[in-house]
Order: structure tokens, then C-alpha cells, then sequence
């Protein structure tokens, strides 16, 4: 054999000399076999050790509702029924006789100095506020402060010494699946300690506050367990309990502990909640609007209508602008952009990203603060699919009907079933706009209508009396009928 060749192989199958020195690898070990009663054990005393540490900081509130002229108690609103089902409305919120009527609710000790967390719903128009400790010690609370915005309320309470109080944990990394454990006064039933699992978190649209942004949980809440605890394995607190969904079982919802530090914070400092405001009334992008406005749906928030000497007006924004960023960051529904905007300190420069006339123009807003009263969202708009009549909008009109406006087609009359109707069209509104263009003629309205092809759309921009600000501009999409 050829010497070079056998130099060759045995290159390529000698062992090297540093790879002779070293020892052999060990054989893998077993995993320990587990015994499922040690582990059952294990789970047992973590939840019994957070009960024992956390129940003395968790309270039963109960209160004596304010009362009406009439001398009955008041009442507490009617959306309350949907949430914490009608038997616990009737026997808790509803107009009583007696002078004695009460709520009650939870809530959880967080300083030593007797701070005391809790939802604004369970002591909203409450006359006296009573917080009972496990220990059966009472004291008459004082209100702090409340945020009906996030559905939130500070009590404080005085004694000699200090009070026990839970942890608070960090409510920004909560992944779903984790353990959850909830502690309140369910149906009276103090300090009851139920256990699940977080189902998700970011929970918007519930409909409870006007910043939804829960943790959801299935975790037993029950009415009574509103303003106590939702906790980690560790026991820290990771949200305060707030609502249930009375026709389901296993889904409720808490306010992210993070989410409520901030608001207790500056309610124990200033007595108010200070937020960030542009001054615009938004709504989703639609499937049906989206090709309007140069979108796909739920990519970024319409703007509705720019508030006169506001934040936006002054940076040039518009209402069709359809805002897609903030700092940077993709802005999808919303709640999103609300939320944001909220959390931004006022005085604050920030650049937004919107698509005006289906092009991305860069916008750069000094943050306000927001008044007292905000806006609502703009109504989302209705189906698809003209039983429309409309008059042109006269000033003693705009005057009887207390409209802010003074131009437009003023709709008289919606057809049940009527592509109209379908638009989302109410008797009441406004017509500012079709096509982007100013309606100011019943006759070139209905040409523009007429116009349209089977099956197409046409933007329309209106004004919608009603509500605490007074009304609001949106957009709507009339479709014209395909032909069957």
C-alpha cells in the first residue's frame, strides 16, 4: 500500500493525545422519581402560606349609602347589575328603606400607615365607610380619593402602631397560566380564598372603566370580592379584584397592581388622578374604513374630530388622520392609544406617525392634561347596506336641538333596514361631509349617493348629538345594495 495513503488513515482515525487525557463522560443519572403527594404537599403549604400571610391585610368595607332628598338611600348605577348579577344588586345597591342600608366589598391594607386599596364602585356615594380588620377590630375610613376612570378608591384608617399589609408585586411580566389567588368577602363570606390560573391579560373592551386593561383569571370572584387582592404563589400583590361576568363562570377580572400603584400614589399626593391628553375623539379602523383612509383594518385609530385649542389642533392634526404610531411604537385599537396618551406626564413632547390622504406624515404633539370632562370614544359604525330624508340644517334648528354646528344635513327620518340605517345613520345626526367633501345640499348628497356602483362605499362624516361633552363628529361608510 501506497505509504503516503496510509499515512492518511492514520491521521484521520488516531486518537489525539489531548483527547486520550480525557476522562470519559459519566453516565446520566436518573431523574428522581417524584412522589405526587410530596408534590400536592409542596402546592398546599405555598397556598396556605400565602392565606396566613395575606389575609390579615385583606378588610371587609361596608357602607352607608347617601341619602336621596326623599330621605332614601341613593342608588348605585344600574350597569353594576351586569356584573355583579341581579340578586346581589337587589340586596346590596337597590333603594332601601331602612336607614341602615348597606354594600359591601373588599379591600387590602398596602401601608403600615393605613392606606387601604379598593374599587371606587364599592364605595362610590357612600356616606360613611366602615373597614373591618380579620381581627375584628372596626374604624370608620376616610376617602382619600377615588378614580372612576380606572375604577379605583384610597381609604385611610388611624390606629396606634402599624397595620398589616400585603406586598405588592409587579403586575408588567405576568405570563398566562401562572398560579393566581384571590382573596375578598364573597357574598359576605369573609376572607374567602379561592385559586386558579391567570387566563390572559390585557383584557380591553370589558366595558367596566373607561381604561380597561385587566388581568383575566378564573380564579372564583364572586360580588364582595371587588377591591380585594388577586395574588402570586409569593404572595404579592398582582391585581385588585373588580368585576365578574355574571352569566359565566371562571372569568374575572382584576386591575393590574402596576396600573393601580400609579393611581394610588397620586391620589395619597395631589387627591387626583393627572393624565395626558390630546384633545381628539377616536375610533377603530373598520374593515369598511380601512380602504378609505389607506389602512388594513385595525391598523392604527381614526380620528374623529380635533377639539378646538387642544393639544392635537395646535400640532396640526386633522380629523381622517389615522394614527399607526407613537414614539415609535405601532398603535392597533383604541384602548391602546388611550391608555398611552393617559400614562404620558403633561408638558411632554411626543411624535406620532398618521397616514393623512393615505400617505404617512410624521406629527410632533406637546401632551395636555385632560380636563375633567373627556370625550368619549366615538361610536363604532354600523353594518353595511337609501331610507334617508334630510333638510338642510337652518340656525333656529341647530339652536332647538342644541347642536354645536351650524351647517350640514340634518337627518329626519331612518328606515328600518335601510342602507342608511345599515351605515349606522340616526335620526338626529348631523351630515358634515360625503366623499370628503361638505354636505350642504340635500341634492348633490343623494347625486353623490347615486353615483355609487353596486356594492360600494362612500365615507360619510357626521355629527352626533348626546352625552356629557355634548356630542361628537365620526365617520360612517354607506353602501350602496348589490343587486340580487
Amino acid at each position: 500500500m501506497n505509504p503516503l495513503i496510509v499515512l492518511v488513515f492514520a491521521l484521520l482515525f488516531a486518537t489525539p493525545a489531548w483527547a486520550q487525557s480525557r476522562p470519559a463522560p459519566a453516565e446520566p443519572r436518573p431523574a428522581p422519581k417524584m412522589d405526587p403527594r410530596s408534590v400536592l404537599r409542596a402546592m398546599e403549604d405555598a397556598f396556605s402560606a400565602v392565606a396566613d400571610r395575606v389575609t390579615p391585610a385583606v378588610v371587609h368595607v361596608s357602607t352607608v349609602p347617601k341619602k336621596t332628598p326623599g330621605g332614601a338611600p341613593e342608588e348605585a348605577p344600574e350597569r353594576f347589575k351586569e356584573f355583579f348579577g341581579e340578586e346581589f344588586y337587589e340586596r346590596y345597591f337597590r333603594r332601601r328603606p331602612r336607614e341602615d342600608a348597606r354594600a359591601t366589598g373588599s379591600g387590602v391594607l398596602v401601608d403600615p400607615k393605613g392606606y387601604i386599596l379598593t374599587n371606587n364602585h364599592v364605595i362610590e356615594n357612600a356616606q360613611d365607610i366602615i373597614v373591618r380588620l380579620s381581627d375584628q377590630r372596626k374604624f370608620t375610613a376616610r376617602l382619600v380619593g377615588r378614580d372612576p376612570k380606572t375604577d379605583l378608591a384610597v381609604l385611610k384608617v388611624e390606629a396606634p402602631g402599624a397595620f398589616p399589609v400585603a406586598e405588592l408585586g409587579d403586575s408588567d411580566n405576568l405570563r398566562v397560566g401562572q398560579w393566581a389567588i384571590a382573596i375578598g368577602n364573597p357574598f359576605g363570606l369573609d376572607r374567602t380564598v379561592t385559586v386558579g390560573i391567570i387566563s390572559a391579560t390585557a383584557r380591553t373592551r370589558v366595558g367596566v372603566t373607561q381604561y380597561d386593561n385587566f388581568i383575566q383569571t378564573d380564579a372564583s370572584i364572586n360580588p364582595g370580592n371587588s377591591g380585594g387582592p388577586l395574588l402570586n404563589i409569593d404572595g404579592k400583590v398582582i391585581g385588585i379584584n373588580t368585576a365578574i361576568v355574571a352569566a359565566g363562570q371562571g372569568i374575572g377580572f382584576s386591575i393590574p397592581i402596576n396600573q393601580a400603584r400609579d393611581v394610588m400614589q397620586q391620589l395619597i399626593t395631589r387627591g387626583r388622578v393627572v393624565r395626558g391628553w390630546l384633545g381628539i375623539v377616536i375610533q377603530d379602523v373598520t374593515d369598511q374604513l380601512a380602504g378609505s383612509f389607506g389602512v388594513k383594518e385595525r391598523e392604527g385609530v381614526l380620528v374623529a374630530e380635533v377639539m378646538k385649542g387642544s393639544p392635537a389642533e395646535t400640532a396640526g392634526l386633522r380629523a381622517g388622520d389615522v394614527v399607526v404610531e407613537l414614539s415609535g411604537a405601532p398603535i392597533k385599537e383604541v384602548p391602546d392609544l388611550q391608555r398611552r396618551i393617559a400614562s404620558i406626564k403633561p408638558g411632554q413632547t411626543m411624535k406620532l406617525t398618521v397616514i393623512r390622504d393615505k400617505k404617512p406624515v410624521a406629527v410632533t404633539v406637546k401632551i395636555g392634561e385632560m380636563p375633567a370632562d373627556e370625550p368619549v370614544v366615538a361610536e363604532a359604525p354600523g353594518n353595511d347596506e337609501w331610507g334617508l330624508s334630510v333638510e338642510s340644517l337652518t340656525g333656529d334648528a341647530a339652536l332647538r336641538l342644541d347642536l354645536p354646528v351650524s351647517r350640514g344635513l340634518l337627518v329626519t327620518d331612518v328606515q328600518p333596514g335601510s342602507p342608511a340605517e345599515k351605515a349606522g345613520l340616526r335620526r338626529g345626526d348631523v351630515i358634515l361631509e360625503i366623499a370628503r367633501r361638505p354636505a350642504d345640499d340635500a341634492a348633490a348628497l343623494f347625486r353623490t349617493l347615486g353615483a355609487l356602483k353596486p356594492g360600494e362605499t362612500v365615507l360619510i362624516y357626521v355629527h352626533r348629538a348626546g352625552g356629557s361633552s355634548g356630542g361628537a363628529n365620526q365617520y360612517l361608510t354607506m353602501e350602496r345594495a348589490r343587486q340580487r
